[in-house]
């Protein structure tokens, strides 16, 4: 038997839901296959959604300073409540808007016909008008590094952990590398965190990634920088890892956070003439659609900026697209980076870096949490809010926070940065009564410091 729909959705992860409920919406016949038995996708199950309530979990150990009975099993069973809410309610959305949801793996036949082999055992035959590809990515995994090995893991595999090590070594200080590195230590883990490049996450403004590296080494992560593996060996005692320094670091776990790639392969896209780069990633014009032009993808399974957030709104767009044959809307030009280590961090918009690369006149205005109310009720007086202004106009060019809530703050300053005109420039914040006390306070603070350094130049 031969099913037929409008569109036909790869992947349940916010790529795929936000194509599927878009296309919902429009009263297309729509389904929606994952090869997990579970919607959500690795967004859900293996990667934003556990990490986080992981790292919530040892931020609460680590003001409590309480570890009695608390281990990384315990952690981990924290996790899986917010996954079950989490898929329940995905799920519900597709209830309710009539979307077929099919367990098993696609392959393309044609451009309208893809197999799904699934739990049963044998193919099933769908053909759709358009498709929408958001697979997603998985962990990379270097030929000679052995992840059959218990001691062996990768972001994906360390969720399914057994044991709490007293010791791990995380190879790649990226954003997941410099998660885990606080989750760990969250747990009184010891943890190498090897870097190979010359700084932590080197995309975020250099005061910003100076204080990530003093509290992660401050809490007791040694960190390596320009370091590369040379060989990796493991027994039932734990794993040295072989650095190309001629170092080497003994831990009784390795965790491999060293870069992804696209959950592409064997899909029979080469077959149809679907271009997929080195990494995995499936090249798309500005549309989002592939060398087929029926054929769209969207998410992580296209590389940057490997968001979730930007992953459903990428789905809205081509699924928008397909169907009107128009779709004006592409992602803003700053999506805001949100990193969950401890203290956290979120940014948006330039650095000093680039903006002294690009000649830009600005100017810094800073508010410390240690003079902020709020922080000082909450406890939480570690960190800063960083603006970036233009010194002329006072247009605000980049808002940099570190510390509690940073993720959330941020938002603020991004709702002023779309503003056009003189809705986005330094005086907003200035002119603003904030509620007080409130970390959103931290705004004027800022503001009236970067407004003071100007009036002493002028």
């Amino acid at each position: 038997m031969i099913y037929q729909f409008d569109v036909f959705v790869i992947g349940s992860g916010p790529g795929g839901e936000g194509a599927a409920m878009t296309a919902a919406k429009e009263n297309k016949r729509v389904a929606i296959c994952d090869d997990f038995p579970l919607v959500g996708g690795s967004c859900t199950h293996r990667g934003t959604i556990p990490s986080k309530a992981l790292r919530h979990a040892s931020q609460l150990l680590m003001d409590a300073d309480n570890y009695q009975g608390v281990n990384l099993q315990t952690l981990l069973k924290s996790a899986d409540s917010v996954i079950d809410k989490q898929v329940k309610m995905r799920r519900s959305f597709y209830e309710r808007n009539s979307v077929d949801v099919i367990d098993g793996r696609a392959t393309f036949i044609d451009s309208h016909t893809v197999e799904v082999t699934g739990s049963k055992g044998f193919p099933e035959t769908y053909t759709s008008e358009s498709f929408i590809i958001a697979t997603g990515t998985r962990p990379h995994h270097p030929e000679d590094v052995d992840f059959m090995h218990p001691r062996i893991i990768d972001s994906d595999k360390l969720l399914d952990m057994r044991y709490t090590p007293r010791s791990v070594t995380i190879y790649g200080a990226g954003v997941i590398g410099c998660e885990y590195a606080s989750i760990f230590r969250g747990l009184r883990i010891k943890v190498n965190l090897i870097n190979t490049r010359s700084q932590l996450l080197s995309f975020l403004d250099d005061e910003i990634i100076d204080a990530l590296s003093y509290h992660l080494r401050e809490n007791g992560v040694l960190i390596r920088h320009n370091e590369e593996y040379e060989k990796v060996e493991a027994d039932e005692r734990g794993v040295t890892l072989y650095l190309k320094s001629k170092k080497e670091v003994h831990s009784d776990s390795l965790l491999w956070v060293q870069g992804r790639i696209g959950n592409t392969e064997n899909m029979g896209l080469e077959e149809l003439g679907i271009r997929v780069n080195s990494k995995g990633a499936i090249v798309i014009n500005d549309k989002h659609q592939t060398d087929l032009p029926n054929i769209y993808a969207v998410g992580d399974a296209i590389g940057y900026p490997n968001l979730a957030s930007a992953a459903y709104d990428q789905g809205r767009f081509a699924a928008t697209h397909l169907i009107r044959g128009e779709c004006e809307s592409q992602l803003v030009e700053h999506i805001p980076a949100g990193i969950y280590t401890i203290p956290e961090i979120s940014s948006i918009g330039f650095s000093e870096k680039q903006l002294t690369e690009k000649q830009v006149p600005y100017e810094v205005g800073h508010a410390f949490f240690k003079h902020i109310a709020r922080a000082q009720i909450m406890g939480r007086t570690t960190g800063m809010l960083k603006i970036l202004f233009h010194r002329e106009t006072l247009e605000i060019l980049g808002i940099h926070c570190f510390g509690y809530g940073a993720s959330e703050i941020i938002h603020i300053g991004q709702a002023i940065m779309t503003q056009k005109g003189e809705g986005n420039t330094l005086m907003y914040f200035i002119n603003t009564t904030f509620n007080y006390p409130t970390m959103a306070e931290a705004y004027r603070v800022a503001a009236l410091n970067g407004l003071n350094r100007v009036n002493f130049i002028n």
